[in-house]
């Protein structure tokens, strides 16, 4: 017997992989643009034009900004469309409607934080950037709370317990970097405070790629229809409808 796995499962993993993929882009850019310097070295102030390697400072210069606007574009909408897609899922698993709500408005006050960040640069724009910043990371690491917990209630094909335990941690270790970073940044410490918020950045991306886990077993349907103003249909082609149900076992 082999069970068959929705196309779906592989949203959440490319959503991580190619983010990823994009902020080291802009980080080897800017490195090799003598924009900042590499992690694994000693910043120092007198160093020069190079900064610290802060992701955002990374993407600050043109042609590495013009790359983090693109890859935080595309990061925020493939994100809200992950939470729309667990929405949908949990929307009649679970007995926690008032949560399910609130996972996606926060997600989705978080994704607009991601526009926020990618599209108006750290040393043009401070106060709107850092605006992005508070609301990527600081809800951001609520939604992974909220999301850990409902795991383990909805607990779908039995298998809550072992990922809510995986979310749990990533969630931990979340929030363990977004308190050591700005604490490592008031004191002046700052590649330690770079790495920090480099970890807590690749914490969060991972814990998008966990849901490939549920999402391998369900599909998503659309269906909307087109008509008239006379009421004559037209076509039907498809939008967001509920999900449509577990794979079945296959021979």
């Amino acid at each position: 017997m082999m069970r068959s796995c929705s196309p779906w499962a592989l949203l959440p993993p490319a959503f991580s992989v190619g983010t990823a993929a994009g902020l080291w882009l802009v980080y080897f850019i800017a490195v090799d643009d003598k924009k900042i310097v590499p992690l694994g070295s000693q910043y120092r102030s007198r160093n020069g034009s190079l900064y610290p390697p802060f992701i955002s400072i990374a993407g600050n210069f043109p042609p590495a900004s013009c790359i983090f606007s693109q890859v935080m574009n595309l990061a925020a909408f493939v994100g809200f469309l992950i939470a729309v897609l667990r929405y949908f899922q949990l929307k009649h698993t679970v007995n926690m409607a008032g949560l399910n709500v609130a996972s996606l408005v926060v997600f989705s006050l978080g994704c607009f934080g991601m526009t926020l960040i990618g599209n108006f640069q750290l040393f043009y724009q401070q106060r709107i950037h850092n605006l992005g910043t508070s609301l990527t990371f600081g809800l951001g690491t609520l939604f992974c709370w909220i999301q850990s917990y409902i795991t383990l209630k909805a607990n779908l094909r039995n298998e809550g317990k072992k990922v809510g335990v995986i979310r749990f941690l990533l969630s931990a270790s979340i929030t363990v970097c977004a308190v050591l970073y700005p604490l490592l940044l008031s004191q002046g410490i700052r590649m330690p405070a770079a790495r920090c918020q480099w970890a807590l950045v690749m914490f969060f991306i991972l814990f998008f790629g966990t849901f490939a886990v549920e999402f391998r077993h369900y599909t998503f349907g659309v269906h909307v229809a087109c008509t008239e103003n006379s009421g004559h249909p037209v076509s039907t082609m498809g939008t967001f409808s509920e999900l449509s149900g577990s794979q079945s076992d296959q021979l």
